[in-house]
């Protein structure tokens, strides 16, 4: 007899003989994203706009590695290398084609709180040129790098590990509000940070609670010492900035090519503070010294791991979030897919990977994202190639960026999260949507101003899902059917002619955050399924949806015409923003598989909602207070389209 450990040896054999080699081709198509998209590449159409995405992405990603180095609280020739290496990684196992990863301001603020808490200094400066270390650097360079490398790597620990556990599905806990409410807040501490740059103040470093009043009260308290030199020219660099950056998106319709304002902007500045010998006559400080070539590999101080945790957990969570944000984001504007579990390895490899080569923790920033939408990159060719440009930088023109003032630095980070500061503008649309939506962010918002990015994180998530707690025990999940729809369901069998293809999805339960995505995913099955969007094969659906599932009965089949689905609300109690977004997806998805979308028994608070939400059609109503004035609006208006076609004739 084969003993258990034997016969566990045998199984497991067996599983392994199992194994095909198209599951294994199968598995690294899926693992491996890049082997599905490089063989398909189409080089005639697609190289031109992604050459031109990739060199305008080459200018933002060196700028913004500077910046954030500076941010992180390393050198800034880092931050070149944390824009090379982690880009190449994604490329290769992310999903996202429009998603630019690289530096990033909130990572790179987590990971400053465990530099210069393992690291402290009285004084930061870049322009010592010690060449007791690696890289030409000083010995205290180093360390506060290692520190750095050190949180990307047990950041990216986390997100593989996080992979390995299929946590990516557990997404939808991170609403749209949450997410806005923390990254907005992150923001607002990431322009705190640069307030001493601005005004040319030093200061010393300030964490922990309510460490954003402490700032502002040190400023306040200082203020005699502000360099009038440094503010000048903070306000100078701010004012054309922006301005630039308002006409480029303005006129980018009619101009193929942006200017590329931080580029110049960092010439003309250096050029000005060389010839002007700023650093010495006013006392500008400056980036310094840049290091030529790229690092030797060398793995990161194991023993600072320990001592990171808290920030590791924050980097990779926040990283996480941001980043999935935007490749869902590009996903949905260019009708592609990415696997949320995916998107854990591909960052966590960036960033395990990357800190071998002593590259600060990355992710994906809107504004390089939001570049190459407005470039027409098509794929991630782009970012390939401005790592290409970003190597010829690391290799010959880094030096010459000694002279570029840290007060023109700090103004590129602040204009450059515009976008994420302008997220203020959604407090107006979570208000009339849903109150308590709005309530998430403005506490999330609170809670990330006066601690941290992570913290208000997990503040927001906890108190989501608390909220959905207590409403949901409150909600009528099933609903009596009307005798009205049994009566036209009938009807429907004797008046073919007039009503073709219709369908009536019946929903019985609150549509929210947690069961949004399984809806919308279980109606376009539904769609795909009975052909609406191509042939006509049913007449009527009549189904029933509860708790994320849908029984459906087919009626009689009859010829082609312009399909409609009527969605019963009346068991649909509450909603949030998250239910109201897919209700809206789901009406322009079918609009452009020509599918009409009525919606039947709807609150006036659904209504508005919806309303505000949305471009719905304004030539034909949407909305109706009953199933019955839905069909009978469907037969009227195809006996006045059957007439208009007869009387042409």
């Amino acid at each position: 007899m084969m003993t258990g450990a034997k016969r566990k040896r045998s199984t497991v054999w067996r599983k392994i003989q199992a194994v095909r080699l198209q599951d294994i081709k199968a598995w690294c198509m899926r693992r491996l994203p890049v082997l599905t998209w490089v063989p398909v590449y189409n080089w005639k159409e697609n190289l031109v706009p992604d050459t031109v995405s990739g060199m305008m992405l080459a200018i933002q990603q060196v700028t913004q590695g500077l910046a954030f180095a500076v941010l992180s609280s390393v050198h800034p020739v880092f931050g070149l290398y944390g824009s090379f290496f982690p880009v190449i990684i994604y490329a290769i196992f992310g999903m996202g084609r429009h998603v630019a990863t690289g530096t990033f301001a909130l990572t790179s603020l987590i990971s400053a709180n465990a530099v210069e808490r393992l690291v402290p200094s009285v004084r930061t400066n870049f322009t010592a040129n010690n060449n007791s270390g690696i890289l030409g650097l000083s010995e205290f360079e180093m360390q506060r790098i290692g520190v750095a490398a050190a949180v990307s790597f047990l950041g990216g620990i986390i997100q593989v590990v996080m992979f390995m556990l299929q946590l990516g599905s557990a997404t939808f806990l991170l609403t749209e509000p949450v997410i806005s409410a923390m990254t907005t807040g992150a923001a607002t501490h990431v322009v705190t940070s640069q307030v001493k740059y601005l005004l040319g103040m030093k200061m010393p470093y300030i964490s922990g609670p309510l460490a954003f009043f402490h700032i502002y009260a040190y400023v306040f308290e200082n203020i005699r010492s502000v360099q009038l030199e440094a503010l000048l020219l903070s306000l100078l660099s701010i004012v054309v900035l922006v301005l630039v950056k308002e006409l480029n998106e303005k006129f980018h319709r009619n101009i193929k090519v942006v200017l590329p304002i931080d580029l110049l902007l960092i010439i003309a500045t250096s050029i000005a503070c060389y010839y002007a010998d700023m650093e010495y006559v006013y006392g500008i400080e400056v980036v310094g010294n840049i290091p030529k070539g790229l690092p030797s590999p060398k793995a990161p101080s194991m023993s600072v791991l320990p001592e990171v945790v808290t920030e590791a957990f924050g980097v990779a969570l926040v990283g996480y979030v941001a980043s999935l944000a935007l490749a869902q984001g590009s996903a949905k504007k260019f009708k592609y897919t990415v696997d949320d579990n995916q998107e854990f390895l591909a960052h966590g490899l960036s960033n395990v990977i990357a800190s071998f080569f002593f590259c600060i923790p990355s992710a994906a920033a809107m504004g390089r994202t939001a570049l190459l939408y407005s470039t027409g990159a098509k794929t991630q060719v782009a970012c390939l190639i401005s790592c290409v440009l970003i190597l010829v930088v690391i290799y010959t023109i880094g030096p010459l960026l000694y002279w570029l003032p840290m007060c023109v630095l700090a103004s590129i980070i602040v204009v450059g999260l515009k976008g994420m500061l302008m997220q203020f503008r959604d407090l107006k649309k979570y208000w009339n949507v849903d109150k308590i939506d709005w309530s998430i962010w403005v506490s999330t918002y609170v809670f990330t101003i006066c601690f941290a990015a992570n913290v208000g994180l997990l503040y927001g998530v906890v108190c989501t899902i608390a909220i959905v707690i207590f409403r949901f025990p409150r909600a009528k999940t099933l609903n009596l059917k009307n005798m009205k729809e049994v009566e036209y369901k009938y009807k429907v069998e004797d008046n073919c002619e007039s009503l073709k293809q219709v369908k009536i999805v019946s929903v019985n339960s609150p549509l929210v955050f947690l069961n949004a995505r399984k809806f919308h995913a279980d109606l376009l099955k539904i769609i795909q399924k009975d052909g609406m969007s191509s042939q006509c094969e049913q007449n009527t659906l009549l189904c029933s949806f509860s708790n994320g599932s849908c029984h459906g009965e087919l009626v009689q089949p009859c010829h082609s015409e312009r399909h409609v689905l009527i969605l019963d609300c009346s068991g649909l109690n509450f909603f949030d923003y998250t239910g109201v977004s897919v209700l809206l997806q789901i009406y322009v998805d079918c609009k452009n598989r020509y599918i009409d979308v009525l919606l039947a028994h709807c609150k006036g608070s659904l209504i508005k909602a919806m309303q505000y939400g949305g471009n719905l059609d304004s030539e034909n109503p949407v909305f109706f207070e009953s199933i019955s004035s839905a069909i009978d609006a469907i037969r009227i208006h195809r006996n006045y389209s059957k007439f208009s076609e007869q009387s042409e004739l």
